[in-house]
């Protein structure tokens, strides 16, 4: 049989990225919006002022296999070493099915952050298991759902110290910091306490607490210098001057050592990172807080809580939510959005795979390391920093620690240069008694011992031995989470069954308006758990780095191509740290000029929550701009503002497109109007995905941005982050972009202000976005955007006369998403935009994003990853539910009773013995065209939030109320 002569040519990446690219399909949608290409909409709806003047000049797109080629000629430019500098950062074991099936598995990675629980409940018991290990270990009750990284973390302790201590004589101190924390961590508080105006002090707390006055105190343990010692007279030294106290602890520490809670401590924080997450040169990996009952309210970041569904079960989901930014705008407790949730949920899945025991056996493996390195190299006459330790050994040694140093990198290990007499070694998961042999014999010394001591930490043996008043005897991780699933079996059967109860983007079409869930496709994804990536301290020599750092350069340059900025810093870790950094950069730039008094930002009363948030951070004061009937900022009210804080003005931030999803044909004015009153302007990049490859900020009026590289630029959502959140900005500004954290100081002249412990942030995930860039290049990019473009207007006109949309612009038409406005119906038949999202469960979608930025609305943007098919699909399922609530508004159904109301219908419900309601089983669970053989059940009813904010559960709940929960039910 002979075929016929084709082209063979692999179809190219943009072809595989755009889901609507057949010319049928495109025709299609083209003809429902009312334009004949993709070109003339764009044209239209791009406002003329704006428009970008020559292509995006990117360099021709790469295939997939040009592309995986290029990254392994960066990977192989970097140089894998032991490890073994530590500060925060320690080689760890990813168990390879937690590495398969979470990293690696976008059920995991590509979902969203679970605000609609229902379908969160998978990735929402995985952040439970994180909050009650971090609560056990440190001693604390309540724990969040992670934060960013352990600098930034103790950062968040120092501010919810100050505003949580009411103490009259203590509130106003100053804060003490340990001289033992971090060096990171020591920059990044400097830099916030430089940004919000209170004063700092670096003191050595061996010695005593200083005099005057203090709001709070923070002590390392184990320390920088690896010491451990017992604080519990020190912290109550300091609570009976009106202090607070945090630690910043080690979890694999904990399993040894007692507990900050059982110290005293207010709160603890740190990083998760040794619990199975990689170096990945610096990050993402997930830190925690926890605190004392009464701080809950005012803990940064998510909290996972137990609530119960409408059935009465158990059920979870985020807690508190008051304290979330979009609605404490200026009087939030933090900026922070995107967390570090999938970091976090390995890091639970690494106790739950290893439970207590296997935990303290690893921590005991590396604390007898440690003692086995300190006995030689006493031995050998060096002389040891301290005695108490766990996993740090650091060792004087007067002029030489430069050429230690050198000569350990020579024989494949890498040791902390401390300063010209001072060298730190530590020991982790990964040491090995070779690797301690390298390292005794680098200072001259014998190897010392015959292998591992497993009662390390135990108080037995000679040596070097922790402090007996130190020794942990209190429980942790006693929940059966932790002892259930040792086997690989049972891992693999537990990861899968708390998947299958969510709804991920490999499941479903999530069309979240602002929050651009688009696609994260697997050749993005490949790179990043190389070894020769993920393996990489972010302290190593640059002389290692030389891949890591030409990546980052090149994807710096190719941002700031396609935002038309001159530099770019890839160091902020979400997007609400780039908003943080761009602010700084501009209150830093007015200082130089002798105008450090411009203080006053404006914001749009539209504006995303952390705008507001992060300008408080940055020491400024927030003035609301009134927003038009139409959407578009108040022009009269703006002007008003403008004059009325001239000589103060700072800057104005606004989101371009808008935050209601329009393309506003008067930015330029408004940037006119700023710059002419001596003010900067922050464009938010948090809707790039409207503008790559058409208009760009730094052309048409921004002095700053921030981009979200989990939105536009494809880093996927982990259920809550990772996330990156580059600044970009213009020449001007540059000096004041984010320094190194391990270099600054804060001394007079400094203008670089850190924002995330490493220099280079996540740098662990840029390469998704550097695969994506290059896959796409600059027409590529373009394509993306129009296309998401018609995707949006297409939704737009379909559903317009079902769900009218509430702001649009020139043409008609909207940017990347579309506002639904339910007000009326509502009013009409009280049917609410949540009861729409819930019962988009039932059709098998992840619902847009409720009530922002209007209440009673929601937001959808379909993204150009979408097909002709699922976006039909979303159509059709909203158009069913308007006819559904047109049932509730003729009267059909009571709307206490009606499938919108009692959504979402369980599998369990469905098929209950009893069926009182007045619409079918068949309507309830298979509505519209829904598919039989493909159904997503969620797994809860309707969870009641509220209820769980009053009883306040935020650890595993017992087995045993789960079962009670399901004996009722039977009964």
């Amino acid at each position: 049989m002979e075929f016929p002569v084709t082209d063979l040519s692999p179809a190219a990446f943009v072809d595989r990225h755009i889901g609507a690219r057949r010319d049928a399909d495109i025709k299609h949608m083209l003809n429902a919006v009312g334009y004949d290409s993709v070109d003339a909409l764009a044209s239209a709806a791009v406002p003329e002022s704006i428009k970008q003047d020559k292509p995006l000049s990117l360099g021709t797109a790469l295939t997939e296999a040009e592309t995986l080629a290029t990254l392994r000629g960066l990977a192989s430019k970097n140089k894998l070493r032991v490890q073994m500098i530590g500060q925060g950062y320690y080689d760890t074991i990813t168990p390879p099915v937690i590495r398969r099936n979470i990293v690696e598995d976008p059920a995991w990675y590509t979902a969203y952050t679970p605000y609609q629980p229902e379908i969160s409940q998978g990735r929402l018991e995985a952040l439970l298991n994180f909050q009650t290990a971090v609560a056990d270990l440190t001693g604390l009750p309540i724990a969040n759902a992670s934060l960013l990284d352990q600098a930034t973390a103790v950062a968040e302790a120092v501010l919810l110290m100050r505003r949580a201590n009411k103490n009259k004589d203590a509130a106003n101190g100053r804060t003490v910091l340990d001289a033992d924390l971090f060096p990171q961590s020591l920059s990044i508080v400097k830099g916030r306490a430089k940004a919000l105006g209170f004063e700092v002090e670096v003191a050595d707390l061996s010695k005593g607490l200083p005099e005057g006055p203090i709001n709070g105190i923070v002590i390392q343990q184990p320390g920088a210098s690896g010491l451990v010692t017992d604080a519990t007279a020190l912290i109550a030294e300091a609570k009976d001057r009106g202090a607070l106290v945090t630690v910043a602890a080690d979890l694999l520490a904990l399993t040894l050592i007692k507990s900050p809670g059982e110290q005293g401590a207010d709160i603890a924080v740190g990083s998760a990172q040794r619990f199975g997450v990689p170096l990945f040169y610096g990050g993402p990996h997930a830190a925690f807080m926890s605190v004392h009952k009464g701080l809950e309210r005012q803990l940064p970041g998510r909290l996972v809580g137990v609530s119960k569904d409408d059935t009465g079960m158990p059920a979870y989901r985020l807690a508190l939510q008051t304290r979330e930014q979009h609605i404490r705008r200026e009087k939030a407790t933090s900026n922070i959005c995107t967390a570090q949730a999938l970091l976090a949920i390995v890091a639970s899945m690494y106790a739950v795979y290893h439970g207590p025991e296997g935990l303290k056996a690893i921590a005991q493996r590396t604390h007898s390391h440690a003692r086995s390195l300190a006995t030689a190299l006493a031995g050998a006459g060096v002389e040891l920093a301290h005695r108490s330790f766990f996993d740090t050994v650091t060792a004087k040694v007067p002029g030489r620690a430069a050429a230690i140093v050198e000569k350990a990198e020579k024989q494949g290990v890498n040791l902390r240069f401390v300063d010209a007499d001072t060298v730190g070694i530590s020991c982790d998961e990964a040491t090995t008694a070779e690797h301690v042999a390298i390292v005794a014999g680098v200072f001259g010394a014998g190897a010392a011992g015959d292998g591992v001591d497993t009662h390390a930490g135990t108080g037995t043996g000679e040596g070097f031995e922790l402090e007996t008043a130190m020794l942990r005897s209190s429980q942790y991780l006693t929940h059966p989470v932790f002892h259930s699933y040792r086997s690989e079996t049972q891992m693999l059967r537990y990861l899968r069954r708390l998947s299958d109860r969510d709804l991920a983007l490999d499941r479903t079409m999530i069309p979240l308006g602002s929050c651009t869930m688009k696609l994260n496709a697997t050749v993005e994804m490949e790179s990043m758990t190389w070894p020769e990536f993920a393996g990489i301290h972010p302290f190593a020599p640059d002389a290692q780095t030389a891949g890591w750092r030409e990546l980052i350069s090149e994807l710096e340059t190719d941002l700031a191509t396609i935002t038309g900025y001159d530099q770019v810093s890839i160091q902020p870790n979400a997007g609400s740290q780039g908003e943080f950094a761009g602010l700084l950069a501009i209150r830093g730039y007015h200082a130089s000029r002798g105008e450090g008094q411009r203080d006053i930002c404006l914001i749009p009363a539209s504006a995303h929550g952390t705008n507001a948030a992060s300008a408080v951070l940055a020491g400024m004061k927030v003035v609301v701009v009134a927003t038009a009937s139409d959407g578009t900022i108040d022009h009269d009210d703006l002007n008003a503002k403008i004059e009325q804080h001239r000589e103060n003005l700072a800057a104005i931030m606004i989101t371009y497109p808008s935050t209601h999803g329009v393309y506003d044909a008067d930015v330029r004015q408004v940037c006119d109007a700023v710059h002419e009153a001596g003010g900067q302007v922050y464009i938010d990049g948090a809707n790039m995905n409207a503008l790559v490859g058409l208009a760009q900020p730094g052309k048409f009026g921004g002095d700053v941005s921030h981009l979200n590289l989990h939105k536009t630029f494809c880093i996927p959502h982990g259920g809550g982050g990772p996330g990156v959140g580059p600044v970009a900005a213009r020449a001007h500004l540059a000096p004041f972009m984010p320094g190194d954290a391990t270099q600054w100081t804060g001394e007079e002249g400094q203008t670089a202000i850190p924002v995330s412990a490493s220099r280079f942030g996540s740098a662990g995930v840029l390469p998704i976005s550097w695969a994506y860039v290059k896959l796409m290049g600059g027409e590529g990019l373009t394509e993306a955007t129009k296309s998401a473009l018609l995707a949006a207007n297409y939704i737009a006109k379909r559903l317009d006369s079902s769900f009218p949309v509430l702001y649009t612009g020139e043409g008609g038409l909207v940017a990347h998403e579309c506002i639904l406005d339910l007000r009326d119906l509502t009013a009409k038949t009280g049917v609410t935009a949540e009861d729409v999202a819930k019962r988009l469960i039932d059709y098998g979608f992840h619902a847009p994003t409720l009530a922002f930025p209007v209440a009673g609305t929601l937001m959808v943007e379909p993204t150009e990853s979408e097909d002709l098919g699922e976006i039909d699909r979303f159509i059709d399922a909203m158009v069913s539910i308007r006819a559904e609530i047109d049932q509730v508004g003729t009267g059909e159904f009571e709307l206490a009773d009606s499938p919108l109301r009692r959504a979402p219908h369980t599998a369990a419900a469905v098929v209950s013995t009893e069926w009182d309601r007045p619409y079918t089983r068949e309507q309830a669970a298979f509505p519209g065209k829904t598919h039989h053989q493909d159904k997503y059940f969620a797994p809860v009813g309707r969870i009641d939030g509220a209820g769980g904010d009053r009883n306040l559960i935020c650890a595993c709940p017992p087995l045993e109320a789960f079962e009670e929960a399901e004996a009722a039910l039977a009964h």
